[in-house]
């Protein structure tokens, strides 16, 4: 890891902290407290990902959730303890079914059941389809400057690896069928092995029964289902490979892993891996389960099916930090994941980061910026949001980040790209954002005759007010133009002068007519950013009728 970046006051506060990031990392050191030789060892945790289809974000939560426990064990054990993060590709399954949103399946079908790094890229680009996966992952992964080590299940087999480790499941085959045949049905059960062996002769991952096994040889031997053939091949040497989850208590024991977590589907598989590691000698390692991911149906987002969102679709729309942050908030509840949800993933970012420096030390290790930093979050810039750079898009017209930059600029005149680099990419991502997702649903309306009254008002107001008049004056004029009208005027709320209180009728309306949209900005910091001059000029054209939506 980088080094750790936090006060005293930070580390003894973390201490007491309800962050899960804390809860996990504290669950962690009693683990190794209870393991032999547990105070010595290099600390592992481990992710895991299956190639069999383009990597999306639930891959990339896991090792950003779990790189978030790992700095903070680090900070609770004072940076003391070396730590190794290894996100792991079960590349050498066989392909079992043709992912919908790849190119040139008929390339794929012709190899179902061969090892995916055996498996031809449809792409074009690399060896194999698990070449070409495992390249997106690491590409990905780096981008976002995550520390771990990239591991291939076929290296780690056919380099002799889990040879010891496979031996011993060998050793123990009775036991492990033990564990695993009740919770099959009866077909399974007459068929079931933890070991599938690579047929030389097809180069498929067979999933047969074993007729006999000899232990002192290190060998199993099945009947080739084509063939009818009795075949003896080692379990060594990548011969083999095993039911996956075999071959997760396996990799756990070869690997000594102390940490590794998992989808809330896999919860009976965690427990049914952590008795066959037992079995092995080996300690399960700890971890949770967390809540899936779902798109805009409510459906869980699936590799082989392509639906939610990919990486790199979010990372198009908005900065990484957003999207850490989507990963670190209530990982225990399922969440949906699609377009609609960006905007606010920034804008609670962009919150979260503003409230940091004037946190005490408790407030900041539980402050999810901490945790998305490794501690040393950036300096907070301008307040504004992701959702006002989307209504500046509108109203300006924008194509590129130049435009927005001269608002910006009289907004804020020291502001930059190179002083403010957040606002900068916001401000890319903003325009992106608006003119895939925005731009189409727009639908302006004209207004009715109180409204006409009531702009013609708001006009007369805004022109009255200095040039450079700041948000909350701006504010406060749109208050006061309403309070005089009676259909916006709340008698349950009172001003602080005394008079009745203003409905959000009167927003929605200026969002509906000047915006187009049903919801909106603080008005009164959005025309501060736009300028008085320019608002104008719309109100202008609302009334005109030059902005309603034919």
């Amino acid at each position: 890891m980088t080094p750790l970046a936090f006060s005293p006051a930070q580390a003894a506060a973390s201490l007491e902290s309800k962050a899960w990031p804390f809860e996990e990392a504290r669950r962690l050191i009693k683990r190794l407290e209870r393991l032999p030789g547990g105070a010595e060892k290099t600390v592992l945790f481990e992710t895991g990902y299956g190639p069999s289809g383009l990597p999306h974000i639930g891959t990339f939560g896991e090792v950003a959730r779990t790189t978030m426990v790992r700095h903070a064990f680090e900070l609770l054990t004072d940076g003391k303890r070396k730590t190794r993060l290894i996100c792991f590709s079960d590349d050498m399954d066989g392909l079992r079914k043709v992912p919908a949103n790849v190119p040139n399946q008929e390339i794929l079908q012709k190899h179902l059941e061969k090892p995916l790094t055996r498996v031809p890229d449809p792409f074009g680009k690399f060896e194999s389809f698990a070449h070409h996966n495992n390249a997106m992952l690491r590409d990905f992964l780096d981008r976002f400057a995550f520390e771990y080590e990239f591991f291939s299940a076929t290296e780690c087999y056919t380099s002799g690896m889990f040879d010891a480790t496979l031996l011993k499941m060998l050793a123990v085959y009775d036991k492990v069928m033990e564990i695993i045949l009740p919770t099959l049905g009866p077909e399974r059960q007459a068929t079931y092995s933890p070991f599938l062996p690579v047929c030389p002769r097809s180069g498929k991952v067979l999933q047969v029964p074993m007729v006999a096994r000899n232990v002192k040889a290190g060998t199993i031997t099945y009947i080739d289902p084509e063939t009818g053939e009795k075949v003896e091949t080692p379990v060594t040497g990548g011969r083999v490979k095993c039911q996956w989850k075999a071959d997760w208590a396996m990799r756990w024991t070869a690997l000594g892993v102390d940490y590794e977590m998992a989808g809330k589907d896999l919860i009976d598989s965690v427990t049914l891996s952590s008795k066959v590691c037992k079995a092995l000698g080996g300690t399960p390692p700890e971890g949770f389960n967390y809540e899936l991911f779902l798109d805009q149906n409510g459906e869980k987002i699936s590799k082989s099916k392509g639906n939610g969102l990919t990486i790199e679709e979010w990372l198009t729309y908005a900065p990484p930090e957003s999207l850490s942050l989507f990963m670190f908030q209530k990982p225990k509840s399922a969440k949906k994941l699609y377009f609609d949800v960006i905007p606010r993933a920034v804008d609670e970012y962009l919150q979260f980061l503003s409230a940091y420096p004037q946190q005490d030390a408790k407030q900041q290790v539980d402050n999810p910026v901490w945790h998305i930093h490794d501690g040393a979050p950036p300096r907070p810039e301008l307040p504004i949001t992701f959702g006002l750079l989307l209504n500046l898009v509108s109203v300006s017209n924008a194509e590129n980040k130049d435009v927005l930059w001269g608002f910006l600029r009289r907004y804020a005149p020291g502001a930059t790209p190179e002083k403010n680099p957040i606002l900068d990419r916001l401000s890319d991502r903003a325009i992106r954002y608006f003119d895939s997702f925005v731009k189409p649903t727009k639908k302006f309306r004209a207004p009715d005759d109180v409204e006409v009254a009531a702009l013609k008002s708001l006009d007369g107001a805004l022109a009255a007010l200095p040039p450079d008049a700041n948000a909350d004056k701006i504010q406060n004029t749109l208050l006061d133009v309403a309070r005089a009208i009676p259909r916006y005027q709340d008698p349950a709320k009172l001003s602080p002068s005394g008079g009745p209180g203003v409905k959000l009728d009167w927003f929605q309306a200026i969002y509906e007519i000047l915006l187009g949209q049903q919801r909106g900005p603080r008005l009164g910091t959005f025309i501060a950013l736009y300028g008085i001059p320019e608002t104008r000029a719309l109100i202008r054209k609302a009334l005109d009728g030059r902005l309603v939506t034919s």
